[in-house]
């Protein structure tokens, strides 16, 4: 039975990396393996010699002896254990998303353009570059990523010209988003799992980080696609008061999320909730004020229920498929891990190669395999304490390394869909880029 599991994990896996071949999402191989993996746990556990405490990460003592009814109950915790840590996990990411949402539905990223006031290209390359570094650590990469290029529009009429904008954006999301603990999905993973401290996270990570980003951008800055000037296409918007306050205050409040967890040590999932409420209210307050009769009548004529509320338009437009996606993969890596084979294969390959030389082929692999259940394996394999230097070392890995293709994080395919980014355009005039800012970073945390 072992087999089989791990044939669903290889067979799925396939599938969702070759998404784009295939054209069929990656969130029906995602719930289909978990199911099938956890089916093949539930029907062969009399058969298993072995299994893993997750909560101690250790094997656990006594297992084979045990009788049919122990084994299923230790399953069922086992089962509830991992996907209360899942949850924790979504939870989290839906808060930000709809705050995200909500900032977005009062243009509230206007904003942002008041910080480029330039008509050089290089200059907007630096501009774009930092205002990625920084945004991606506080809505995460593949948000700034979004938002980024719909300012590149309207700021860019060639498309040509957009195609490098955009795919430096990626790899200075990705390295924005390795160095903070809300920034990308494996180092919330990572934080929430309690394999790193938020202060400890930002000290070791920020410098590697910002080398990542400009080597890079610094290596573009002179090629030929950013020299010269362009015309700005024209304005992205009208600023509004209401639409500054709401972007402040939601950054503000996302900000707040590692604060409220150090103070209270309470889950991550509860601060992003009391955030969301706060800016939801305040949301919901500024919307009243603007509401009219009329509009509840054509409310109700409309067939609509609250279409006037921020909040509920900001949750009808997040990212569902992604979340049910992490759902998936997550749950079937618990598992592999279940049965202990991570953590056996993980010794294994210690023994073999030096846990730094492991990582950052670890990064290199999260270009062309999902990062996700890349950490997921590799927080199964290690039992390092908190702020261990090799979990730092895979934050920084897994959420740079995938910058070397296009098809290696959320924010290059997502880039890919918005500009019709091609992997081959992309390998052969960023990959390179990435590589060097991928590398140097490396080096300067492995010199620190």
């Amino acid at each position: 039975m072992e087999t089989f599991i791990l044939l669903v994990f290889i067979i799925g896996y396939l599938l969702i990396t070759l998404e784009h071949t295939i054209k069929i999402d990656k969130l029906i191989p995602a719930l289909g393996m978990m199911a099938l993996a956890w089916a093949g746990v539930a029907l062969g556990l009399d058969d298993f010699t072995q299994w893993f405490d997750s909560a101690n990460y250790s094997m656990l003592d006594g297992f084979v002896g045990m009788e049919h009814k122990e084994k299923l109950h230790v399953m069922e915790e086992t089962l509830l254990h991992h996907f209360g840590k899942t949850c924790e996990i979504l939870i989290f990411l839906m808060g930000a998303m709809t705050i995200v949402e909500i900032i977005d539905h009062f243009d509230g990223f206007v904003a942002i353009k008041d910080f480029i006031k330039t008509n050089k290209k290089r200059t907007l390359l630096w501009i774009i570059a930092f205002l990625a570094f920084i945004l991606s650590a506080i809505i995460d990469n593949l948000t700034a990523t979004i938002v980024l290029i719909t300012l590149l529009r309207k700021i860019l009429h060639s498309n040509k010209d957009r195609l490098w904008f955009a795919g430096l954006i990626v790899v200075a999301a990705n390295a924005g988003g390795a160095w903070s603990p809300i920034g990308d999905v494996t180092t919330t993973m990572l934080w929430i799992g309690e394999k790193v401290s938020t202060g400890k996270l930002v000290t070791e990570l920020l410098l590697p980080s910002l080398v990542c980003m400009l080597v890079p951008t610094f290596i573009a800055s002179f090629l030929t696609p950013f020299k010269g000037e362009f015309s700005s296409e024209g304005e992205i918007g009208k600023k509004t008061k209401v639409g500054s306050r709401i972007l402040y205050l939601g950054l503000g409040m996302i900000v707040f999320v590692p604060i409220f967890k150090t103070v209270t040590h309470l889950p991550p999932y509860i601060g992003m909730m009391l955030s969301l409420t706060v800016v939801s209210l305040v949301a919901e307050i500024i919307s009243n004020r603007k509401f009219s009769l009329t509009d509840f009548q054509d409310d109700l004529a409309g067939g609509g229920h609250g279409a006037h509320s921020p909040t509920m338009r900001a949750l009808s437009r997040i990212e569902m498929p992604s979340i049910l996606f992490f759902l998936g993969i997550l749950m079937t890596v618990a598992a592999l891990e279940s049965l202990g084979m991570i953590f056996t294969f993980g010794g294994q390959v210690r023994e073999v190669i030096p846990d730094n030389l492991f990582v950052i082929l670890l990064g290199a692999g999260s270009a062309v395999i999902d990062n996700v259940p890349l950490v997921a394996a590799s927080m199964g394999m290690f039992d390092m304490p908190t702020d261990a230097g090799i979990w730092h070392f895979i934050a920084y890995a897994a959420g740079t390394g995938g910058s070397m293709l296009i098809i290696g994080s959320a924010a290059g395919v997502v880039a890919m869909g918005m500009e019709n980014i091609s992997f081959g355009w992309y390998l052969k005039k960023i990959s390179g880029l990435a590589l060097a800012g991928y590398l140097a970073g490396a080096a300067v945390y492995l010199l620190l």
